[in-house]
């Protein structure tokens, strides 16, 4: 009988036990020997305790999910036996020196495998790492690539410390080795190797690269992974990089230095981006370039501070007052995190607006392996005045001049020559303010008018939004965000079943919105469903704003996890047939 040549894991146990790190190693051994792979990290706000599940699943074949029920199940606390052994397919590995497992309560075919930890390593600290090495024996992995792991991960440490990790992995692997037999599982070696990254380290990859010179931020979760990364790499790329007092600071932080010339970045969720919010409609109204990324969790006020959902859609849209021109991009991969920044600072030199990223907690969090993708992006810094010497002829200078595109060319602030005032009150093109003695009407229509000018052609330049799959589909999926893997897992699951066949709607460029080409797909569609992490549906109701045509069916879910295969596969059937 052939062995199965994927894998879904499952690490439980308490914040503290190491879940996290060993699942990340054991994924890097994995990307290192070519395989694919996908893993969410469901934890609590809890620096110690509370339950944690990080879930794994191992591919040769790109993953864009992580597994319903793990193969084998790592139990590092009796905590985790309790509540999913059951769920547990082929093995569980525990700490047979302090867990008990009940086999009668397993699946049947299940193995329950103890490792006498106190016997295997020196430290009961350990008990992942034995854990791990007992984990790579049965699966047929690279031991030596995970030697390797701990000696880069524990590189600041002592030769002793390392020596100890080390030999704890290969008491665990040969233990395993002589006492567990086969599960049935081998891994198959995948070709190259691939590298892991989270959303919120390639929005960070991807700032660097673009050519960002400011970050600005508070942390708040989900969104700190940003900082985390930036934090030690910006001096090295020339970046300056500031932890603000709080979010208004950050954010006033961020429009100074678009303001001033540089390509400026900041992020946060959605308490901070509730407060951010004035400070957007400021760079509206100075039209200063700027980008900012908002990574969503589940509301309202503190919600979940570690949960995911996309509750934030008419939140981000409507931030600030009054009408002024921006762009809001979805990002829907870890790849297009990364390309979405390049595209969000081109947008917003080019056409001098507030350019909003928004995520999830499952994009920005989750790690996902990537082939090489181009890392090199085009810079396109929009239109700059020309300098001159003070007393050199010309007429003043207008740097918001009133053209045919509405945009204005730019200058930084006390150039020689290029003097000007940037007012947050409505003003004339010189950035005189029209609103001290009396507003002036004619004035303000212009300035309007102007500004908005810039949509027409920043819509001209955003890529079609376009059906993904068969053309001939019997069901349409909407989705955006990080939902968009998910529906991609059904669409190819779905697809390759044979009879009926099913395509994706992926809605990316929230505003402006595409409405000609959503427009057009729905009303080709056969059948609809969306599928959205809130309560109310919201692109749904963007839609039907924007289109006028309303998706009735919906699969919507807003309990902080990201949707199950099974149960997203079942409403998809559901629709299918009904």
């Amino acid at each position: 009988m052939a062995k199965k040549n994927t894998l879904g894991l499952w690490i439980g146990g308490a914040a503290g036990d190491g879940n996290a790190s060993a699942g990340e190693s054991f994924m890097q051994i994995c990307a290192r020997s070519g395989l694919h792979s996908y893993a969410y990290n469901s934890y609590q706000s809890l620096i110690r305790g509370g339950h944690v599940l990080f879930q794994l699943a191992i591919s040769e074949k790109k993953a864009w999910v992580h597994p319903d029920a793990p193969d084998i199940l790592i139990a590092l606390n009796q905590d985790t036996i309790e509540r999913v052994a059951k769920d547990a397919i082929s093995a569980i590995l525990f700490n047979s020196d302090k867990i008990k497992v009940d086999e009668s309560k397993l699946k049947k075919g299940c193995k329950a495998f103890g490792l006498p930890i106190m016997q295997l390593a020196p430290n009961p600290l350990m008990q992942n790492t034995v854990a791990v090495g007992a984990l790579i024996q049965l699966v047929g992995a690279d031991l030596g690539l995970y030697e390797e792991m701990l000696r880069e991960r524990f590189g600041k440490k002592t030769k002793e410390v390392q020596d100890a990790n080390v030999a704890a992995a290969k008491a665990g692997y040969d233990y395993a080795a002589k006492n567990f037999g086969d599960i049935g599982i081998q891994l198959p070696k995948g070709k190259g190797k691939k590298a892991v990254l989270t959303g919120n380290q390639a929005f960070g990859a991807g700032a660097v690269v673009a050519g960002c010179k400011f970050y600005s931020a508070y942390p708040m979760t989900p969104a700190s992974g940003i900082m985390h990364w930036l934090a030690p790499r910006a001096a090295k790329y020339g970046m300056v990089f500031k932890q603000a007092e709080d979010e208004l600071a950050a954010m006033n932080m961020a429009v100074g230095a678009g303001h001033a010339g540089a390509r400026s970045m900041t992020g946060t969720s959605g308490g901070g981006f509730a407060l951010m919010t004035e400070a957007i409609g400021m760079a509206g109204m100075i039209e200063a370039p700027v980008v900012v990324v908002t990574v969503q969790r589940g509301g309202p006020s503190t919600g979940l501070p570690t949960k995911t959902e996309q509750g934030d859609l008419f939140q981000v849209i409507g931030a600030s007052q009054g009408d002024f021109p921006k762009a809001i991009i979805a990002p829907s991969t870890v790849e297009d995190a990364y390309k979405t920044v390049g595209e969000a600072f081109n947008l917003a030199e080019k056409y001098q607006l507030p350019v909003m990223i928004v995520s999830d907690l499952t994009l920005s969090e989750h790690l996902e392996t990537v082939d090489d993708f181009e890392l090199d992006m085009p810079i396109e810094r929009g239109v700059w005045a020309t300098p001159r010497k003070n007393g050199e002829a010309g007429e003043p200078f207008l740097r918001y001049m009133n053209t045919d595109t509405g945009v204005s060319p730019r200058a930084v602030p006390g150039q020689e020559g290029l003097l000007y005032v940037a007012g947050t009150d409505e003003h004339d093109e010189k950035g005189d303010l029209i609103s001290d003695v009396h507003t002036d009407p004619a004035k303000r229509r212009m300035m309007m008018e102007k500004r908005q000018r810039k949509m027409t052609f920043l819509a001209k330049e955003l890529k079609p939004t376009k059906v993904e799959g068969p053309a001939d589909a019997d069901l349409t999926i909407v989705c955006w965000g990080s939902t968009y893997t998910l529906v991609r897992h059904l669409m190819e699951t779905v697809n390759a079943a044979g009879g009926k066949k099913i395509n994706i709607l992926n809605i990316r460029y929230v505003y402006p919105f595409a409405t000609e080409d959503v427009t057009a797909a729905l009303k080709k569609a056969k059948k609809v469903l969306a599928i959205e992490l809130n309560f109310t549906g919201q692109m749904c109701r963007l839609i039907r704003m924007e289109t006028g045509i309303e998706i009735k069916d919906k699969l919507l879910s807003y309990d902080g996890e990201p949707i199950p295969v099974e149960k997203a596969l079942a409403k998809v059937q559901e629709a299918l047939n009904g």
